[in-house]
This record gives C-alpha cells, structure tokens and sequence, in this order.
C-alpha cells in the first residue's frame, strides 16, 4: 500500500508539472488572441478550465500511480504506462499548438491524435487495473468536448 501512494504522489505531481508548464506557456494567449477568436455558443467561461484541468490531471495521476504500483517489470504495466506517457505528451503538445503557435488546425490535428491514444490508453489501464481505467473516463468526455470546441473554433475562425 505505501509503494502505491508514493507511486500515485509522484504520478500526480508529473501530471500537475505537465498541466502548470503547459499553462504557463501559453497564458499571453489565453489573455489575448482567444479573447478574440469567435467561439460556439457551448464555450465554456474561461476561468472553468483551470479547476477542471487540475481535477483531470490528479485523477490522471491517481490511475498511473495504480497502474505503476501493479509492477513496471510487467509487459502489460509498461505498455499502459507507455501508452500514458505519450497521450502526456499530445496533451501538452496541443496546448502548445493551439495557444503557443495559435494553430487552432493544427491543434485540431493533435487533439484527434489524442483522443486515439486516450482510447488506447483507457484500453491498456483496464487491462491492468480496472478502477485506472474508469478514472481516466472524465479526462475521455473532456477531450471530447474540448475536440468539438476545438473543431468549432477553428470552423468559425
């Protein structure tokens, strides 16, 4: 039990790390050029994406950590978690595109790259354990949302 939490602690602050240097990058857009980007009518305020993101991520966190604990020396373990760190990566790489670069077709690109790698992802976790799985399920409907809202904004831009 205590090789879990501290694989779930050190899960979670990477996911954190990840989400706060993917904020921090591309804050003087978010404060400027979205504000005056066209957005669908289903545009969420903008101060709902820091907690929501901040939830996602520790529950991100959380469902690494468990898989982590289950043993890295595991075939099945280090594919999950391989699979976990390069969805990381599109995570953070769209958030670059988007409001880094202002690429909102190429961000659309990427969030569709992730929501495969996600899927795969979800699908790897159950294999390992299922309550991994089932907590990155929010993060799933999330980044579909944020697809669509993506997909919209480009659309009217």
């Amino acid at each position: 039990m205590k090789k879990q939490i501290t694989y779930i602690a050190i899960s979670v602050a990477v996911c954190l790390m990840i989400g706060f240097l993917s904020g921090f990058a591309t804050q003087s857009s978010v404060n400027d050029w979205y504000l005056e980007l066209n957005k669908p009518s289903f545009n969420p305020p903008n101060w709902i994406f820091a907690p929501v993101w901040t939830i996602l991520y520790i529950m991100m966190g959380v469902a690494a950590g468990i898989v982590w604990a289950k043993g890295f020396y595991h075939i099945w373990v280090k594919t999950a978690l391989y699979h976990f760190g390069i969805q990381l990566l599109f995570n953070a790489l769209w958030s670059i595109i988007f409001f880094g670069f202002k690429n909102t077709f190429g961000a659309l690109l990427v969030i569709l790259a992730l929501l495969v790698l996600l899927i795969f992802t979800i699908k790897w976790f159950k294999v390992v354990s299922k309550t991994a799985a089932y907590l990155l399920i929010p993060y799933l409907l999330w980044v579909c949302f944020a697809t669509a809202l993506n997909y919209k904004i480009w659309e009217l831009n």
